[in-house]
C-alpha cells in the first residue's frame, strides 16, 4: 500500500528537528571532549602548579644573560602573570630595564620616577611597601581617576648579599600575602642571577686557567724549540724546514682562541709535534713509547690536559737526570670511561711536596700539574682528579680518567 505523500510543512518540520538533533549531539561530543581534557589537567591546584611553574621556568630562561633590557622584559611579562598584579617592572641599580602593565598601569613611566621608587629597597636591602599618594601616582604617570592602584611593593634584588636591583609591583592593596609573594620572586629572580653569574666566573676560570698553562708552555719550550731548529739550519737545512713546520703546527693548536674542549686524537697529534720537536733537542736521550688503544681516541677531553702532562714527564724524566730518559704515554678503554696515564723514569718528587703543590700551597717546576688536575675537578668533579705516583728518584705516574659520554661538551 502506497505512503501517503508529505506536505512541506512537515517535511520542513522534520528537517528542522534533524539538524537540531545533529547540533545536540555534536555540542554533546565537544563538552564530553572539554570534560575528559578538563579531568586530565588535574585539580585545580595542579593546573595552577603547573602555570606557576611553567612561568618560573619561562622567565628563568630569560635572565640567563643577566640583567639586562631585553631578557628582563620578557621576564616580567611572565612574572607578573604569576603574581596576578597590576603591573611588574624590573631594575638595575641605576636604570628601568623593564615594565609591563596592564589597564591605567600598561604606560611605561619615567624611568627616574620609578628609581625614586628603587632607591627605596636598594638603600635599605629590604622589602619595602610605598602608598601611591597624589604626588607618586603622577610621577609614575598614572590617571587620578578611574583607578584604584593604591600601593607599590618594592623588593631588592640581591647577588652574593649586595643589591643590583628590584622589583616593583602596582596594585590595589598590598596584602601581606602579595607582599610575601613578590618577596619570593625577587628572591628566585636573584637565584637566578647569582647561577648565572656563577656560570660567567667558572667560564673566566677555565679560560685564565688555559691562558696560564701557555703561559708556562711558552716561555721555556719556545725557546729550547727555536735553539734546536737553529742548530740544524745550517748542518741539515732540510730537517730545520721540517722542524720549523711541525713548531708552526704546535703553536697554531696550543694558542687557538675557540673549544673548551679537544678529542684524545687531537691533543695527541699536538704531542706528537711536541715530541718531535723535543727529539730534536735531546736527540737519543729521550726514549718514547706509545701504547693507544684505537677505540678512545674519540675521547673528549678538556683543551690542553694532557700535553701538559707530557711537558712535565719530559722536563722531570730528562733534564734533571744524568743519561736516557723514559716516557711512556698510555690510554686504553675502562668501559665507560678513558683511562690515560704519562709515566717517566725521572727524580720524582717528594710526595709531601706534591701534595702542596696541588693544594696550591706551594710553587713548583712542574709544568700545569696542579692546573690540570684543578681543571679536571671543575670539570667531571673531585674523583676524577689526578691521581699522581711519586716518589724522590723513582720517577712519576700519572693518571687521568674521563668519562666517555659527556653531555653539552663539544670539541
Amino acid at each position: 500500500m502506497p505512503f501517503p505523500a508529505l506536505s512541506d510543512s512537515t517535511l520542513l518540520l522534520i528537517t528542522a528537528i534533524g539538524v537540531v538533533v545533529a547540533a545536540l549531539a555534536i555540542v554533546a561530543a565537544v563538552g564530553f571532549r572539554l570534560s575528559q581534557s578538563h579531568r586530565e589537567l588535574g585539580t585545580d591546584a595542579e593546573r595552577a602548579t603547573f602555570r606557576a611553574l611553567h612561568s618560573a621556568a619561562a622567565a628563568g630562561a630569560q635572565l640567563r644573560n643577566g640583567l639586562e633590557p631585553v631578557g628582563a622584559l620578557k621576564a616580567s611579562r611572565q612574572l607578573r602573570a604569576l603574581l596576578n598584579c597590576a603591573s611588574f617592572a624590573m631594575t638595575d641599580d641605576c636604570q628601568l630595564l623593564a615594565w609591563d602593565g596592564a589597564g591605567p598601569a600598561a604606560k611605561e613611566p619615567d624611568s627616574t620616577a620609578v628609581m625614586g621608587l628603587a632607591a627605596r629597597a636598594l638603600g635599605s636591602g629590604r622589602t619595602q611597601v610605598a602608598v601611591l599618594d597624589s604626588t607618586l601616582r603622577e610621577s609614575l604617570g598614572l590617571p587620578e581617576a578611574d583607578s584604584d592602584l593604591k600601593a607599590a611593593v618594592i623588593c631588592p634584588i640581591k647577588v652574593n648579599s649586595r643589591a643590583v636591583g628590584t622589583v616593583i609591583i602596582l596594585s590595589k592593596a598590598p596584602s601581606a600575602g602579595l607582599v610575601r609573594a613578590t618577596n619570593e620572586v625577587a628572591g628566585w629572580v636573584s637565584a637566578q642571577l647569582e647561577l648565572t653569574e656563577l656560570s660567567a666566573s667558572r667560564t673566566a676560570l677555565a679560560e685564565a686557567e688555559v691562558r696560564a698553562l701557555r703561559a708556562q708552555i711558552s716561555p721555556h719550550f719556545i725557546y729550547n724549540s727555536l735553539n734546536a731548529i737553529a742548530s740544524f739550519i745550517n748542518t741539515d737545512p732540510q730537517r730545520a724546514r721540517e722542524l720549523v713546520l711541525e713548531f708552526a703546527d704546535f703553536t697554531r693548536y696550543s694558542f687557538r682562541r675557540h673549544g673548551d674542549f679537544t678529542t684524545l686524537a687531537e691533543e695527541l697529534r699536538c704531542i706528537d709535534r711536541y715530541l718531535l720537536l723535543e727529539s730534536a733537542r735531546f736527540g737519543d736521550r729521550l726514549q718514547i713509547n706509545l701504547q693507544i688503544a684505537p677505540e678512545v681516541l674519540s675521547t673528549v677531553i678538556p683543551f690542553l690536559s694532557l700535553q701538559p702532562l707530557v711537558e712535565n714527564a719530559v722536563r722531570h724524566g730528562l733534564e734533571a737526570k744524568v743519561g736516557r730518559g723514559l716516557v711512556q704515554l698510555s690510554a686504553r678503554d675502562l668501559g665507560a670511561y678513558t683511562e690515560v696515564t704519562v709515566e717517566d723514569d725521572g727524580v720524582g718528587m717528594d710526595p709531601e711536596q706534591l701534595r702542596l703543590l696541588l693544594a696550591g700551597q706551594r710553587d713548583g717546576t712542574h709544568v700545569g700539574l696542579r692546573n690540570v688536575d684543578a681543571r679536571l675537578r671543575q670539570v667531571y668533579g673531585d674523583q676524577h682528579g689526578l691521581t699522581i705516583d711519586t716518589a724522590e728518584g723513582r720517577g712519576m705516574l700519572i693518571t687521568m680518567t674521563v668519562p666517555k659520554n659527556q653531555p653539552g661538551h663539544d670539541a
